[in-house]
């Protein structure tokens, strides 16, 4: 296709038509920018040169229509002419300039607070370089949409505000956190983000603070403290700002700030769900509408969803309360990867916060996104008194995708993973759902590592508020190789490896007091100080436990708490079940999912979402006389040769089971080769 026609076909897209009869659809899409080709002309094998498409996607919704029903406070959104809720959202696509030569495969990506999280999958790259090319390679088409409103920039959705039937504002209780990597002497009340106070008073909010989250709340006294913007020329008590909060003396770095206060004009934040099913559904030819100018034409025959923490706890939500039934009544996405998520997320509550975290060990414990059912299939939680799944919509319409659930170490200690798999007591795993397959990254962390640094590295020093190095070990590869795996599995039928996740019966998930460290070189260090215990939490009468909706009392109210267990580990401190890389297969060190805070930090407690890489020793001398039990490196590998042919087994056995590409694997061969072991 030329240049000229590309541009007039592309310019079609901004004249979309809107249908009739139609409950929720794409009504136009306004192109902001087409740079075609995109990669600077980098061509991909027999799939050619991508471009890229950016514009904005308009849309409405029908607030009666079932599906979009359970959409919290959707029948108190403003309504258009037709009594439909309008919103717009941003739209990328990166495909093959001529679509019909990639795979048929819609990859989308839930961005993670606006920001793109599939160009990870190619080694190298980001949003604007292929690096390795590798989805390019494969012919992926990649779609991106905003989903979540309450961001500054990035991919985002304009949502509307609700109001009461009168059209009065809609208030309510919110309860904010703040933890400070670096002091400061005010904070933005909606950069948690949460809602804008209902006026300057602080009369009936109270502010706290606490060292660890076990710790007792020390009120702040009122005149400490006040809604208002303070500066360096604006000293407290500042300027009245409904927005921030200034505090006298300033925040401090070793303290967890509480905030409970009244808000108003919540948006109506699950709009954002039935936005990317719409998009979705539009881009697959679900929603035909006359004179429509779909820009991947009839090219796509199937469709996978991925999302990395914030935003795989988003795909989970969207499974659970049904959104991957689309308007037809069909399948939206065939295939689901949620990474990093142990749980659904509050993204469909009134006030809804949805870039705060969901709980970590030090972080946001009583915020919700870990309420039963923590299970895909269904489950009983007595301490809840919920029963159910989160497949228990999709099943009913059946619409449940393939799904390969893959999590970190860090997911074990910070987001209690086992209780997906596990009763509340700790007492009996659950089986896997046929839909379901989990995978435990071993030896991993919530953010990864670099697949392309050469072990071992440089030692980097510890984050500011951490004791230890960052865990390097990447699961990128293993990525990789299970997104192949899953496309076979949609499209073929092709059963993908079993699942790899430590259980009770193998002896592989144990108790937290059966957890032996052999060697951390941290002050206030025990296991114990750097995993999230949870307890059952009474949100109060208005609240939805079983679908994360409703309305909240804050703060909740603690209640029974629920067991503990993590991965079992080896006389290295390495988790022995899972998908262990050939890192773990011959490791240099201990690679954690927790890390532990500094003093002035709230010392002992975990770095959230951090892991640590604890090296070992070089000689025997040396470990001996740190007081390390661990062999050494010299132990381990007496040659460089010993150490190559422990990663090359590895490599080659896990590329026989599926789990690592045949050049991912040659990959790691080749750094072991230059790595300097022993």
């Amino acid at each position: 296709m030329g240049a000229t026609n590309r541009a007039g076909w592309i310019c079609a897209l901004a004249a979309l038509f809107l249908a009739s009869g139609a409950e929720a659809r794409i009504t136009r899409i306004v192109v902001a920018k087409t740079e075609s080709p995109f990669f600077e002309g980098k061509s991909f094998g027999s799939v050619g040169q991508y471009e890229r498409i950016t514009g904005t996607a308009y849309g409405e919704v029908d607030p009666a229509a079932p599906l979009n029903a359970l959409i919290q406070d959707i029948a108190l959104a403003p309504r258009n002419a037709r009594g439909m809720v309008e919103y717009s959202m941003d739209v990328s696509i990166v495909k093959p300039i001529d679509v019909k030569r990639g795979n048929g495969t819609l990859l989308y990506d839930v961005v993670n607070r606006g920001r793109e999280q599939l160009p990870s999958f190619n080694l190298g790259g980001t949003a604007t370089s292929p690096g390795d090319g590798f989805l390019e390679s494969h012919g992926f088409t990649l779609v991106f949409s905003g989903w979540e409103g309450d961001l500054a920039g990035g991919i985002r959705i304009t949502l509307p505000v609700a109001h009461n039937p009168d059209g009065s504002e809609i208030t309510g209780r919110v309860r904010s956190e703040y933890i400070l990597s670096a002091s400061a002497p005010a904070l933005n009340v909606t950069a948690a983000p949460a809602y804008e106070a209902v006026g300057t008073a602080n009369d009936g909010a109270v502010l706290t603070r606490r060292t660890h989250q076990e710790d007792a709340r020390e009120t702040i006294a009122k005149d400490q403290w006040a809604f208002a913007d303070c500066s360096a020329d604006k000293p407290f008590p500042g300027t009245p700002d409904a927005k921030r909060i200034c505090l006298k003396g300033g925040f401090d770095t070793d303290h967890i700030y509480e905030l409970v206060y009244s808000a108003k004009n919540p948006t109506v934040v699950g709009l954002g769900l039935a936005a990317t099913r719409d998009l979705v559904a539009f881009l697959r030819n679900r929603q035909p509408a006359e004179g429509s100018a779909n820009p991947l034409g009839d090219a796509i025959r199937n469709a996978i969803i991925y999302g990395s923490s914030q935003s795989g706890r988003w795909i989970r939500t969207f499974i659970h309360l049904g959104f991957n039934e689309d308007e037809t009544h069909q399948r939206l996405f065939e295939g689901a990867i949620p990474h990093k998520a142990s749980n659904r997320g509050a993204f469909n509550l009134r006030f809804a916060q949805p870039t705060r975290l969901s709980g970590t060990q030090h972080t946001e414990r009583a915020f919700p996104g870990q309420e039963s059912p923590q299970s895909w299939d269904a489950s009983e939680d007595a301490i809840a008194g919920v029963t159910g799944g989160q497949l228990d919509r999709c099943r009913r319409s059946d619409t449940c995708p393939k799904i390969m659930a893959t999590v970190t170490d860090t997911e074990y200690w910070q987001s209690l993973m086992a209780l997906n798999t596990t009763d509340p007591g700790g007492s009996r795993d659950f089986d896997t759902p046929k839909e379901v397959r989990i995978y435990l990254f071993a030896g991993t962390q919530h953010g990864g590592g670099d697949p392309l640094a050469q072990p071992p590295a440089v030692q980097p020093k510890p984050p500011v508020n951490c004791q230890l190095p960052v865990n390097s070990n990447p699961f990128i590869p293993g990525q990789r190789a299970l997104l192949m795996a899953l496309r076979d599995w949609v499209i073929e039928g092709v059963e993908p490896p079993a699942s790899r996740y430590p259980t009770l019966r193998d002896g592989s998930l144990v108790p937290i007091e059966q957890i032996r460290i052999p060697y951390v070189p941290a002050q206030h260090f025990t296991p114990a100080g750097v995993a999230t215990r949870r307890a059952h939490l009474d949100r109060g009468p208005a609240f939805n436990e079983y679908d994360i909706s409703g309305v909240m009392e804050e703060p909740p109210v603690a209640g029974k708490p629920y067991a503990l267990l993590l991965p079992r580990l080896d006389a290295d401190g390495n988790p022995l079940a899972g998908l262990r890389n050939t890192n773990l297969a011959a490791p240099l060190g201990t690679y954690t999912g927790w890390n532990v805070r500094k003093a002035g930090y709230g010392e002992g407690d975990s770095c959230d979402l951090i892991g640590a890489f604890i090296p070992f020793f070089k000689t025997k001398a040396e470990r001996l006389a740190a007081g390390d039990p661990r062999l050494s490196l010299e132990e381990r590998y007496p040659t460089h040769a010993a150490y190559v042919a422990k990663v090359t087994s590895a490599a080659d056995r896990l590329v026989e089971e599926r789990l690592l590409l045949r050049s991912d694997a040659d990959l790691a061969i080749a750094q072991a080769k230059q790595a300097a072991v022993p």
